[in-house]
């Protein structure tokens, strides 16, 4: 029987993901990339246990940085509450993880037949039926996967009325050869995150609030006079970082009324893009994927395959989204000093089993069995 054919558009963290599980059951796969090459931005990920049970079932096993505990810090390097990693790992089941995007994307590039992978290719349409234009070629799939990120031209087509809306937020980001301990530093409008990887990197994000669109001769120079009196190692970090990335942050503020049309699935960004500060945008989309494979391999028919895909994934990502927003409110863009005393205050008091609890409606999520089919 010949194995059904899955065009993914997009060769990120989701697009790739989704590709490995649909490769896994035994479809055959073809992702277009537009960049010249599958590569990613010169930062971290934090890889929550979701995400890691996501990678998993999908029969990826990237090399994580396991986080062995941690501080919430005022800007003084005074401690507001202690992160206890073991009772995180009982609450949640798995240490928080973490790895540089550019191993993540290789290590899931890897785990397909080079054959599959297509880089330089401009997708300029999609119909339901499953035709892809692509330059002057077009191509005909069984499924197609619109992973194409915030910016989504599939599902820009699919909901023209859908929105994406600055979150308020700008953030830094960076990867300094320099070992640092687990932190996260909050000051009204600003969040400090530091994030250990392997090999004694530490991946650092500085979330700010402010106007969209500004910016800076250097960045460099600017975080080094506006942070220099901040706790260590906030100003090394950012003196030892080879490059400083600077991104306003975005989300999709209108809802998906379905994630499905025809035989597009949409997924990742182009679904539900959210702003960053649960640490949920990849870890969501890895969840698609596998959800979506799961699917795929649990019907003999798409789009049943894709009304089980649109069932599952649609409800809990759009709370996952809404639930970064709050958090965004209560974190990097709480700008009230009055309010912000009272976080603090807040924090002192907290349990240390109450900060590992936290998110555990999120993290705790299962992948479904992903039943293969290499034949």
């Amino acid at each position: 029987m010949k194995a059904q054919h899955a065009v993914v558009v997009g060769g990120g963290i989701g697009g790739l993901a989704a590709a490995v599980g649909l490769h896994r059951i035994g479809w055959r796969v073809t992702v277009f990339e537009r960049a010249a090459a599958f590569t990613a931005i010169g930062a971290g990920i934090s890889l929550w246990p979701n995400a890691q049970r996501a990678l998993a079932e999908l029969g990826v096993t990237p090399a994580l940085a396991r986080q062995a505990g941690g501080r919430f810090l005022d800007r003084r390097g005074r401690r507001l509450a202690h992160w206890d990693a073991e009772a995180f790992v009982r609450h949640q089941g798995l240490p928080l993880g973490a790895i540089h995007r550019a191993d993540l994307i290789e290590t899931l590039r890897s785990a397909l037949p080079p054959e599959s992978l297509q880089t330089g290719v401009e997708v300029t349409a999609v119909a339901p039926d499953g035709v892809v234009h692509h330059g002057a070629d077009a191509t005909r799939a069984d499924l197609v996967v619109a992973a194409d990120g915030i910016t989504s031209r599939i599902r820009q087509a699919l909901h023209p009325h859908a929105r994406v809306e600055y979150s308020g937020g700008a953030a830094f980001r960076g990867v300094a050869e320099l070992p640092a301990r687990l932190s996260t530093t909050w000051a009204p409008g600003t969040e400090i995150g530091v994030l250990p990887l392997s090999h004694s990197q530490t991946y650092w994000w500085i979330s700010e609030a402010r106007p969209s669109g500004v910016r800076h001769e250097d960045n460099r120079a600017y975080l080094a006079a506006k942070f220099a009196g901040w706790h260590a190692p906030v100003p090394e970090l950012i003196a030892a970082t080879p490059e400083i990335l600077l991104h306003d942050t975005h989300h999709l503020a209108t809802p998906l009324p379905s994630y499905v049309h025809g035989r597009i699935a949409l997924l990742g960004d182009a679904a539900h893009a959210m702003p960053p500060f649960l640490g949920q945008g990849g870890c969501q989309a890895l969840e698609d994927a596998v959800v979506l494979a799961a699917a795929c391999a649990g019907s003999s028919a798409v789009d049943e395959a894709l009304r089980r895909y649109d069932t599952e994934r649609r409800p809990r990502s759009q709370r996952v989204a809404r639930a970064s927003l709050r958090a965004g409110a209560a974190g990097p863009l709480l700008r009230n000093p009055i309010a912000c005393a009272a976080r603090s205050a807040a924090l002192r008091l907290a349990p240390a089993t109450l900060t590992a609890r936290t998110g555990s409606s999120i993290n705790t999520w299962r992948a479904p069995a992903l039943a293969t089919d290499q034949s």
